[in-house]
């Protein structure tokens, strides 16, 4: 069974950035895609050959990165908007593993 351990998250002001980590038990090969979600909207994903994909809405202000050797899911948030505060989750890209407790992003103005 897949574990995913999210940290990183907290309260900042607008403007201002958060580096999220996902410390997951996913085998090296598989999934191929990992992902972040805000709630359950994926946000950005990340291919096992580097290749990234971001909704429209954070394009420009999140990052996505892995460190394969770790088996850890990095989102490097600039610019944070009140409308970015949520839960954020990580999982495979079609979110077929179950979700762990993820970690809370607060924007305030």
């Amino acid at each position: 069974q897949v574990q995913v351990a999210e940290s990183g998250g907290g309260s900042v002001q607008a403007g201002g950035s958060l580096k999220l980590s996902c410390k997951h038990s996913f085998r090296i090969h598989t999934p191929n895609t990992l992902g972040w979600y805000r709630e359950r909207e994926l946000v950005a994903s990340i291919t096992l050959a580097g290749s990234t994909e971001y909704t429209d809405s954070v394009k420009g202000r999140f990052t996505i990165s892995r460190d394969i050797a770790k088996s850890t899911l990095y989102l490097q948030m600039n610019n944070l908007k009140p409308e970015d505060s949520a839960t954020y989750y990580c999982n495979s890209g079609s979110a077929t593993s179950d979700w762990g407790q993820g970690t809370r992003v607060t924007v305030y103005s």
